[in-house]
């Protein structure tokens, strides 16, 4: 007989397949940028605004790609999610100015934006309530995988193909994951050929009734903490992603090969980072039974971490020294994904996919600011030091904000108003 797979963790396996490959899409750039910069003749800052044009359409599409993961299903939402940032990674491959560089990965990011917040959803419904730490640090696990492959991977295609045949190559794999995905997935489990009678009574009860109108402005009153955290914590990770293979290449002198190892090592850090959160967070909950002590304490030593992994970095220069510190920091700051992706299940569970994208919009706003800066500071100082201590900065006020969050109180029907209709602040 041959080996079957359970439904649940095969829906589990394709988004990971899903997180990885959105990845490596997004920060393919960061490795190419050295050819296109060579090619177009771009600036530091050119290339900042061009990192950061992904960012504008994800931003948007946090909160609005949310509702319409709810509002249509997680099926269909990420079916034509990944039929649009295919079509635009192979668009990369084609551009000839700034302009359409610009406008290429502008679309990317419309077509990634609803993503993260759909897939949540899809999480809502085919994972249990006390394993959504473990599969959302899985998950994220598989989307530094993506980080961790990428250098060296579009280096080598870069070498083969030259840096526009990279971007239609890996346009093609995301087609082929939307055909997949559209194919096996479901949005109701027990509609599913394959699911059994004993993943279903593991999973958590569906809300029956009409579909609940998002109540905006309560919702918003609960999630902006953990909106302000995530943007801490984003403004790390896209300086990371976007500019980790420009810094080892041009500080250092080394070749696109050399420069991408240093940064796939870098990046692998990361992928353990964020399965390791995820179970911490989860086994402190299973012990203790108080969300906020699993969400909170694993967060906020995430940020402490990254940041006191990255201050030797500002002293001692040594490259071998510089890699293992961001390293470090990296894996600490990825353990906080786990448990942040969680918060949005465990505050409004009704609402996850808009809750999600709220907080999601953190990161996003961090994706357009974060890049600009750097490319401004570097071109302005010719230090590639700065923008890595103005992060600590970021990691600092991070730490703080999260001991604003309430994963602990539910998010009810009518919170945060009077009878009368007034709305009064949120706890």
């Amino acid at each position: 007989m041959g080996v079957r797979f359970k439904a649940t963790h095969v829906v589990l396996a394709m988004l990971c397949a899903m997180y990885f490959i959105t990845y490596v899409d997004r920060v393919n750039i960061g490795t190419a940028a050295s050819e296109i910069q060579k090619e177009l003749g771009l600036s530091n800052t050119q290339l900042g605004l061009v990192f950061s044009a992904f960012a504008y359409p994800y931003l948007l599409f946090q909160v609005i790609g949310g509702w319409v993961g709810d509002r249509f299903g997680p099926r269909k939402t990420l079916f034509w999610c990944g039929t649009i940032w295919a079509v635009a990674t192979i668009m990369t491959g084609f551009v000839n100015s700034l302009a359409a560089l610009f406008v290429a990965r502008f679309a990317l990011g419309f077509g990634e934006g609803a993503t993260f917040p759909t897939a949540t959803r899809a999480m809502q419904y085919w994972t249990p309530a006390n394993r959504r730490g473990f599969a959302q640090g899985l998950t994220h696990s598989f989307a530094r995988l993506g980080n961790a492959v990428t250098p060296p991977v579009v280096a080598l295609l870069i070498l083969w193909l030259t840096w526009r045949g990279a971007f239609v190559v890996l346009g093609f794999v995301s087609l082929i994951w939307g055909v997949i995905w559209v194919w096996y997935f479901r949005n109701e489990p027990k509609e599913h050929a394959s699911i059994t009678e004993a993943e279903l009574a593991a999973l958590p009860p569906r809300p029956t009734g009409e579909r609940p109108r998002v109540p905006w402005g309560p919702l918003l009153g609960r999630m902006w903490p953990v909106t302000l955290t995530y943007f801490c914590y984003g403004w790390c990770l896209w300086l990371y992603l976007n500019w980790l293979p420009l810094f080892f290449k041009n500080n250092y002198g080394l070749d696109i090969k050399s420069s991408a190892l240093f940064a796939s090592g870098v990046f692998f850090a990361g992928v353990v980072g964020d399965s390791v959160g995820g179970v911490l967070s989860d086994k402190i909950l299973d012990r203790t039974g108080n969300v906020r002590l699993a969400r909170l304490s694993v967060t906020v030593a995430g940020f402490t971490g990254a940041l006191l992994s990255l201050f030797p970095i500002l002293f001692v220069h040594d490259i071998t020294i510089v890699a293992l510190c961001l390293s470090a920091g990296f894996f600490c700051a990825e353990l906080v994904i786990g448990p942040m992706w969680s918060i949005p299940m465990d505050i409004a569970p009704k609402y996850s996919g808009t809750a999600s994208g709220i907080m999601n919009t953190g990161s996003a706003f961090a994706a357009i600011v974060s890049p600009l800066v750097a490319g401004f500071v570097i071109d302005a100082t010719g230090n590639w030091y700065l923008p890595f201590l103005m992060s600590m900065g970021l990691l600092l006020l991070g730490g703080f904000s999260a001991f604003l969050m309430h994963p602990e109180r539910p998010f009810a029907e009518g919170e945060g108003r009077l009878p009368s209709g007034k709305v009064v602040p949120a706890e």
